[in-house]
């Protein structure tokens, strides 16, 4: 007799972690697999822990909510400690038409239930004093934002799912979608089968590959972006912060001090380095450095520790694919997270528990309609 589960999950990262605790604490049966040697192994030691519901999209918005209330609790409810700060996120504007795009999109987002507003020079300098005075305009803040270290979201979604049963299969890649009768009945790894009517694909940088294991081609293309961390230093920065305009080899960059007094920093290259290359590059910290301290010159006096290189799995209109995988009953989707699974994953985790166990809410068949996975794709989202 082959081992079941009510849902198995392919892959343990910033989505499968927090699903599969979810799923289990709804007593459902989950396990997970994943071929790296734990969780988090794959694009959530990248990330660098930034989490907001600073979005113009109605759906992150929704779903980054959920996620910040659920972080923000977390260490209450679980006694697991994983370095949340509550201390926003302010957009700068050092140009007059990001300005007018930062406020153009207030409307929106303060009617999605989003926390926000505009301030003045002077007032965004009180949130953030060391932002450098020449040509700033202000800014947009979302004081409900915040931070938490992905390292120990991992380790805790992991240890609390595994305390509710969630059996982890690590070093074990799903190698087959296993479809019979026209559905999903289970997976096939190299250790054997198992049965399940319902698997969930929280694959990451690896989606396309496990989505033609179903016979889908998934339009998710992994992209390399770097990021870099400072010694740790007395607290003097609050909020993260974002410059979204585009410079050469750049088209935005952002940074915060974490919970150990660490900046934090990285930057969205231009044109987009396609591809799963993670090795570090010796153009990252000359570039970044130069808008860093153009905008915050204290940082200049700041030693870098270390750089890396993680993957986005992108979609072609910057949201992720969620929902039932079209044509494969049984097969869900939870991939394209753009570089933004850490912050989705919580509040996602929630949801797709709700959704397996069919129980939607109004918001979360609003969030399935926007993200599912056969939508045609538009433009961009303005704040991605």
């Amino acid at each position: 007799m082959r081992p079941t589960s009510d849902v198995v999950i392919v892959g343990a990262g910033s989505v499968g972690l927090p699903t599969a605790y979810f799923l289990a604490q709804e007593g459902f049966r989950v396990t997970v697999f994943d071929p790296e040697a734990s969780g988090g192994r794959g694009e959530n030691r990248a990330a660098i822990g930034g989490i907001r519901a600073t979005f113009s999209d109605r759906a992150k918005i929704a779903v980054c909510q959920e996620s910040l209330d659920l972080v923000a609790g977390w260490e209450a409810r679980t006694g697991d400690p994983v370095g949340w700060r509550q201390g926003g996120y302010v957009f700068v504007a050092y140009d007059p038409a990001v300005a007018d795009t930062l406020k153009g999109l207030l409307d929106s987002q303060k009617a999605f239930g989003l926390g926000i507003d505009w301030l003045d020079a002077e007032a965004l300098l009180e949130v953030a004093p060391g932002l450098s005075r020449a040509g700033l305009l202000g800014g947009t803040f979302s004081p409900g934002d915040g931070s938490a270290s992905p390292l120990l979201c991992a380790w805790s979604y992991r240890k609390q799912a595994a305390m509710r049963g969630v059996d982890f299969h690590f070093h074990e890649p799903v190698t087959a979608i296993r479809i019979e009768g026209g559905r999903v009945v289970g997976v096939e790894t190299p250790l054997g089968r198992w049965d399940a009517p319902v698997v969930l694909v929280a694959a990451g940088a690896a989606a396309a590959r496990v989505g033609r294991l179903a016979g889908l081609e998934l339009p998710v293309v992994p992209d390399s972006h770097e990021a870099g961390i400072t010694e740790p230093v007395a607290r003097f920065l609050e909020p993260m912060i974002v410059d979204v305009r585009p410079q050469p080899g750049s088209r935005n960059f952002y940074y915060y001090q974490n919970a150990e007094g660490q900046v934090v920093f990285c930057i969205t290259p231009d044109p987009s380095i396609v591809g799963e290359d993670r090795r570090s590059t010796s153009a990252f910290l000359p570039l970044v450095a130069r808008r860093m301290v153009a905008v915050e010159p204290a940082l200049a006096l700041l030693k870098v520790r270390r750089t890396w290189r993680g993957l986005y799995p992108m979609t072609p209109d910057g949201a992720p694919l969620v929902g039932p995988a079209p044509g494969v009953p049984g097969l869900v989707l939870a991939v394209g997270m753009c570089g933004q699974g850490f912050m989705i994953g919580p509040g996602l985790g929630a949801l797709l528990t709700r959704l397996v166990a069919d129980r939607t809410t109004e918001r979360d068949r609003e969030v399935l309609q926007d993200w599912r996975p056969d939508r045609p794709f538009g433009a961009m989202e303005a704040l991605r």
